[in-house]
């Protein structure tokens, strides 16, 4: 590894140098105006070119396009632009293709600027963009040759600004360009941004409700929007903050400040946009010499803090550098964020001769102005560099002094430069809030003027050098400050001379986040970053404030009566920036509670640990840290009890919560219920040593009740031990001894709520020899205004200012929480959501993803172990018992059908001992099954055997009658007995004489299908049977044959083939009403292994064996309260969110079913019996779940789906509808999945939404064929198909039929509108025509509710009006896909 750094370092070094020496020059942008034959694009805020007639197409991703469209806010796509506020103001990726070099709410109304494009076939644009590609792609282009350009240039435009009247328009303006060169097979994109190209960064959304918020501008390509539900279109993002915005036309991927090339758009497989990386032999593309190392990706060098005065030179210190994965990796992700971060201050005071580089020739040729030579960067680490000119020389002191003919600075001294390297007073970073990744100790851009290295004796640090020197790379989010051990005389070479020690490199994970490691002569040590505090290995946010959690567990003596708690909660909280801390401690028993009052060191141990700092002083919490432990000894006068208190800290917890652990032990004098206690302000002495602080004190306190005061006193001694880093050095001046002040204390118990309350507001300072009567600074009393999440700081006398903490904005005295979710400045990688916190952020994984070491960046996760299907389990072999996976490591086994045992021994059943034969034929055991064969003389399947000849002169009915009678009864299974008339034909209505069900029976005896109905009912009137309108099927002749076997009639126990109204077998087979069934597939073979136990019925589905196991983990239902609510999928879980009328009833929104492993997509509900059903794409299944609690989801279709989405229920003919977006399809089912039928299968596309008007019999879908959208009707049974909608329609994703006012209405994601018409296609009108991306409509009342997967949330639109009355946004933010609306009656609608 290191090895690969070192040779990326050269690379790295050269890209510098030339960032230097060769920044692009406005002139030098490809040429464009009026003589080149440019469009003009209209002036504007929100304009757009006509569609731009390529003369060859050109390919962007894998996609050839024949027209390009030029917006104004800096945007390139092959379509047309959607309104500006469906984009501009949102991050990667866009819902259409994009090519962005400056995505921003860009303004070129009144003359700001303009906007030129053109086509270009000139050999001086091709060449020339020819040169920047092969300069980028050394290797990948050798054969490239661009036919065709297109160019797009955006001269001092301005950004758009609110209209305020007395403040003239800023003066600020941009130039930036953008070339697409391309031939038949390849197409690149060169984004160019020249020398001070570039004065604003961002843009403030329009919609911003007077929050003075600034969105940085988005530079990347996007593919637009995919048909695939389960994943997110392509997308590469260059930058992320304003910095790297800032950085565009500093650095460069081809070597040459502000130009960037990219590979866009290829015949071969391109899985993602591919940046330039600047390495290889470059001498054969620019004549530079060969840095011997292969590519160096410098896709996303934006992040580093750069000073726009002083481009030219690079600070004497080294760089951090993140090195980014290689191409392969970026590219497979499917995405392609970048961020690598060089952090230097820059000098302006460069060398006018460039370097001298020893013992190196390079060849002369740049491809712009370069110094003649270029620094030599040896493997040993050098520090001190010689400049053109007269070389330095070392001093005595081992200091540089400078030629006279050349301008540099010498290290300060060590005594001058103590507090700069301090990391408390290090100068706060210009960019703070979003820049985890910070090179240098207090969290800024370089170091402060005085450039000192050593922070303390016995400390070196590297001398500065006039050009960079590349350090090890970031790792984790941690920042590594290399301090060497010790040096030789020589300057200039530093030499390693560390033996066997810890350092930086290996252990600088055990540093805080928000800290950076330092390595010094014996070890390495943790200092938090500025704005932070504590000891380095966990670090608070200065001014925030802070909580603490933990258990409290106590073994006490109240006088002479023990009491005894355990484990009860403690919690505190603390407002850092005045001091204040309280601490409350829950469910004590009383008795002890309430003696326990005096010990207000139980929590004042969070006051000293935050208390407010004096100038000059540090709290406990800077010392200690969050590992720590506080022993607390108590004597109390005159009774001399003594308590011992125990606090430990064990660290702090995923949201920077302190977690302390209590013990109390002792005895303690008793308080009567009716006293309270009252302690007076008092001070105490804590003395500091290496790792221990110790403090001895006494306390006087008050019992007071009516008008008894009794003052009583006990002696308190503290010793806190700690960790401390033996490593660094002492801090010269910090005091050994502090004072800690506690202005005032509380101490309350409640025995309603029995909780233990106490409250102190704490300062500690210098020692007061005579506190005399000086004003205090409100910082250092508590007595400002400031915000509880602001911090204080102190000026002259009285004089304060209030500073809000870092993920709060306002003015200090009121602060408010900024959602970095919201707007964007997160650090959340792909697959993960960004969840608010105040102050802060957090970000949580996707399923099936966890969270990296850099608690931003979410990694895929392997499958779980299945001891299943990997061979761990202990079951009977696969032929005798299934193994059924619980989740983790447990399975249960269960023995098949046609064996007993306990599933990890398994024995075969002889099911010939349990006369499962007709008593006509003989029984064969088999291994799990056996079988059965009729005696000579009969003839049937050994089940049901019958006599091979009919008795003579018997017509069939009396032939079966007299078998009938003749066979022997089976108890709980009487057999019919055929009723014929005198003539011996069979009576056209059968009759059981047991059961009282009746049928109708055609001439030969055969049961008319339909016709039977139960005891008690009006018999089925039996005429003369209609001719069949199809030939029979394998079933039904089955059937029939058999029935003639059996002499036209079977008995209860005889096995007669079961066929469905179309004469298909039914999934479910049995021998007559006996328990024996089995499943058979579409042929009627048996499916093997699922003939059933005797009181059992297998679970059969259509031609396929039913499943051994069940969805884990079990997604029991959460019932919904009674009303109307509405119900909608959210990827794995369908939500359920109540109406209080039409409003959103946000805060009683719940999760009402999860399901891992899914994604919902259509959903609808069925009033009568109180179900829900969804289809689900990734299972390939429809399932349902009823809403009583604890249901749980059954599957209904789980065979022949490919992608299927929309759903809707027929409540009155109990059929649901669906559409197969991966079949093209659309089909029909009972609600028990029974009757299934394809409705149509030809001229769908992309069908997606579907609607069913039961009452009048129609059915509505529609089809998002990018082509030609449409929106189809038919007939609930698939006839008289025709279109309704087929113009002025884009994306029509959402549909729902309102029953009430008799309206189809849809919502577009293409056209961005909601619109409704009559059942018959007339009478359109447009509802709302501003929609952001609806995915899924549903009607209620007088309201519209649609998910929308821009806001990834519900947004409700009036019916009146169109107008946007609510939205709700889950907690869990991720796609919503269909929605209905739950009745608590069935809607009956009118006709």
């Amino acid at each position: 590894m290191r090895g690969d750094r070192a040779a990326r370092r050269p690379a790295l070094l050269l890209l510098l140098l030339l960032s230097q020496v060769a920044a692009l020059h406005p002139s030098e942008l490809f040429p464009f105006g009026e003589s080149w034959k440019d469009q003009l694009l209209p002036e504007g805020d929100d304009e757009s070119s006509a569609a731009v007639k390529l003369a060859v197409p050109l390919r962007f991703y894998e996609t050839q396009f024949r027209d390009l469209y030029v917006g104004t806010n800096g945007i390139i796509s092959t379509q047309d632009f959607p309104r500006e506020t469906q984009y501009v103001d949102d991050d990667f990726p866009t819902d259409f293709p994009a090519i962005a070099p400056f995505l921003a709410d860009i303004d070129t109304s009144q003359g700001r600027g303009r906007i030129l494009y053109r086509q270009d076939t000139s050999s001086e644009v091709l060449s020339k963009a020819a040169y920047y590609v092969h300069t980028g792609f050394p290797s990948s282009t050798t054969r490239f040759a661009p036919t065709n350009a297109f160019l797009v240039t955006w001269e001092q435009v301005g950004a758009y600004e609110e209209v305020t009247r007395g403040v003239p328009p800023s003066g600020e303006r941009n130039t930036f360009q953008v070339v697409l060169a391309y031939d038949a097979s390849d197409t690149y994109a060169l984004f160019l941004y020249p020398t001070n190209g570039l004065h604003f960064f961002g843009t403030r959304p329009k919609e911003s409700y007077n929050v003075q918020l600034q969105l940085p501008a988005r530079v990347g390509f996007c593919r637009g929007e995919t048909d695939d539900l389960k994943r997110e279109g392509l997308y590469f993002s260059l930058t992320s903050t304003e910095q790297s915005i800032k950085n565009l036309y500093q650095l460069s991927n081809v070597g040459i400040p502000g130009v960037w090339a990219f590979h866009i758009g290829s015949t071969s497989p391109l899985d993602n946009v591919r940046p330039a990386t600047i390495g290889g032999d470059l001498s054969k593309a620019q004549s530079l010499p060969s840095l011997d190392h292969p590519k160096f990706p410098l896709d996303g060098a934006l992040e580093g803090d750069y000073t726009e005065d002083s481009l030219d030179y690079y600070d004497e210190t080294e760089e951090e550098v993140d090195y980014p994965p290689s191409e392969a990796e970026r590219v497979g992700t499917g995405r392609g964020t970048i961020h690598v971060s060089f952090h230097g201050k820059v000098d302006s005071r460069a060398s006018e001769g460039g370097a001298s580089l020893p013992g190196s020739e390079l060849a002369p040729a740049l491809p712009h102005p370069a110094p003649s030579n270029l620094p030599f960067y040896p493997e040993t680490r050098a520090t001190a560099w010689e400049p053109l000119g007269k070389k330095d020389t070392p001093n005595r002191n081992g200091q540089v002094q400078p030629s006279e003919q050349t301008e540099s600075r010498s290290p300060a001294s060590p005594e001058s430069d103590r507090d700069s390297r301090d990391p408390s007073r290090e100068a706060p970073s210009p960019y703070p809030a979003k820049e985890p990744h910070q090179p240098y100790p207090a969290g800024g851009a370089g170091p402060p003027e005085s450039d000192a290295p050593p922070a303390h004796p016995g400390e070196v640090v590297r001398q500065r050098s006039p050009l960079p020197v590349p350090s090890a790379p970031w790792s984790g989010g941690r920042q590594v400050v290399d301090v060497e051990d010790s040096i030789s005389s020589d300057t200039k070479v530093f030499r390693y001379n560390g033996a066997n020690k810890e350092t930086c490199e290996r252990n600088h994970r055990q540093c805080s986040q928000h800290a950076f490691c330092t390595d010094y002569t014996t070890g390495f040590c943790c200092h938090c970053q500025s704005r932070f505090y504590g000891n380095g290995k966990q670090c608070l946010l200065e001014g925030a404030p802070h909580r603490v959690n933990g258990k409290v567990s106590g073994h006490l003596h109240v006088g002479y009566t023990p009491v005894h708690f355990t484990d009860v909660d403690l919690h505190a909280y603390i407002v850092d920036n005045d001091g204040r801390a309280y601490a409350a401690i829950s469910d004590i028993p009383e008795p002890a509670a309430q003696a326990l009052l005096p010990l207000t060191s139980i929590g004042g141990l969070f006051g000293w640990l935050f208390a407010l700092e004096k100038p000059g002083s540090e709290n406990g919490f800077r010392t200690t840290g969050a590992a720590f432990t506080h022993d607390l000894e108590v004597t109390f006068s005159p009774g001399e009890e003594r308590v011992h208190v125990t606090q430990t800290a064990e660290g702090l917890d995923p949201e920077n919560y302190l977690i302390v652990r209590t013990t109390i032990r002792g005895q303690v004098p008793p308080i009567p219920a009716n006293f309270t206690v009252r302690i007076a302000p008092y001070q105490e002495l804590y003395h500091y040593s290496e790792s221990v602080v110790t403090s001895t004190s006494s306390r006087d306190y008050s019992l007071i009740s009516g008008a008894t005061n009794q003052i009583l006193s006990y002696r308190i001694v503290q010793n806190i031990t700690f960790q401390a880093c033996r490593h660094a050095p002492r801090r010269q001046g910090f005091p050994a001894t502090q004072q800690l002040t506690v202005d005032r204390v509380f101490a309350l118990y409640n025995a309603d709520e029995r909780v233990l309350r106490f409250a102190v507001t704490n300062q500690v300072g210098p020692v007061e020899e005579d506190p005399g009567p000086p004003p205090v600074n409100p910082c250092h009393d508590g007595s400002h205004t400031c915000d509880t999440a602001a911090q204080c700081h102190p000026g002259t006398t009285v004089d304060y200012t209030c500073e809000c903490a870092p993920g709060y904005q306002g003015d200090g005295r009121s602060c408010v929480d900024v959602n970095e979710c919201a707007t964007g400045f997160h650090r959340c990688g792909p697959n993960s959501l960004c969840i608010n916190l105040r102050g802060s952020y957090r970000c949580e994984c996707r399923s099936g993803y966890k969270i990296a070491e850099d608690q931003h960046t979410c990694i895929l996760m392997g499958p779980p172990p299945n001891p299943c299907e990997d061979g761990r389990h202990t079951c009977a072999p696969a032929g005798q018992a299934r193994c059924i996976h619980h989740g983790g490591d447990t399975f249960t086994c269960a023995c098949l059908p046609g064996y007993t045992g306990s599933g990890h021994h398994c024995a075969d059943v002889d099911e010939c001992l349990e006369n499962r034969c007709h008593p006509s034929a003989t029984c064969y055991n088999t291994p799990g099954s056996f079988s059965c064969h009729c005696q000579p003389g009969y003839r049937g399947d050994g089940i049901q055997c019958t006599p091979e000849e009919p008795i003579a002169g018997l017509k069939p009915c009396h032939h079966q009658q007299r078998y009938a009678q003749a066979q022997p009864a089976y108890p709980g299974s009487p057999h019919h007995i055929p009723q014929c008339d005198d003539q011996g034909n069979f009576l056209p209505l059968q009759c059981h004489g047991s059961t009282g069900f009746c049928w109708c029976v055609d001439p030969r005896g055969h049961e008319v299908p339909g016709t039977r109905t139960p005891p008690g009912s009006t018999s089925p009137h039996c005429g003369a049977p209609e001719p069949t309108q199809r030939p029979r099927t394998v079933c039904e002749r089955w059937r029939e044959s058999l029935l003639a076997h059996y002499g036209g009639t079977a008995r209860d126990d005889q096995y007669v083939p079961q066929c469905d109204d179309l004469g298909h077998f039914v999934p479910l087979q049995c021998h007559g009403k006996s328990d024996f069934c089995w499943c058979v597939d579409k042929d009627g073979r048996e499916v093997e292994g699922t003939r059933s136990q005797p009181g059992t019925t297998p679970a059969c589905i259509p031609t396929v064996a039913p499943p051994t196991v069940r969805p884990v983990p079990r997604p029991d239902v959460t019932p919904p309260s009674v009303g109307t609510f509405l119900l909608y999928a959210q990827g794995q879980q369908i939500g359920h969110l109540p109406l209080n009328g039409t409003r959103l009833q946000k805060d009683a929104a719940k999760t009402l079913l999860s399901l891992h492993g899914s994604i919902v997509v259509g959903i609808d509900y069925d009033c009568q019996e109180r179900m829900v059903y969804w289809t689900d794409v990734a299972g390939r299944m429809i399932s349902r779940a009823s809403l009583a609690l604890g249901a749980e989801p059954e599957i209904i279709i789980n065979t022949g789906l490919i992608s299927p989405e929309g759903l809707t229920i027929d409540h009155f003919h109990r059929t649901m509808y669906w559409t197969d977006s991966g079949l093209d399809k659309i089909e029909s089912a009972m609600l028990d999945g029974s009757q299934r039928r394809v409705l149509f299968h030809t001229e769908l596309v992309n069908p997606r939404a579907i609607a069913v008007d039961p009452i009048r019999g129609n059915l509505y879908w529609t089809d998002w064929n990018r082509e030609a959208p449409k929106i189809e009707t038919s007939t609930l049974s698939g006839e008289n198909r025709r279109i309704l909608v087929n113009r002025d329609i884009g994306l029509p994703n959402g549909l729902t039929f309102d029953p009430f006012s008799k309206l189809l209405c849809w919502a577009d994601a293409g056209t961005k509108k909601l619109e409704c018409a009559l059942p018959d296609g007339t009478g359109r009108r447009v509802i709302q025509n501003n929609l952001n991306y609806p995915f899924s409509i549903v009607s209620y009342a007088d309201h519209f509710y649609h998910t929308d997967w821009r806001r990834d949330g519900i947004i409700s639109v009036k019916k009146e009006g169109g107008q946007f009355t609510d939205e709700y946004l889950p907690e869990q933010r991720s796609h919503l896909y269909g929605i209905t609306a739950v009745y608590p009656y069935c809607p009956t609608g009118r006709k």
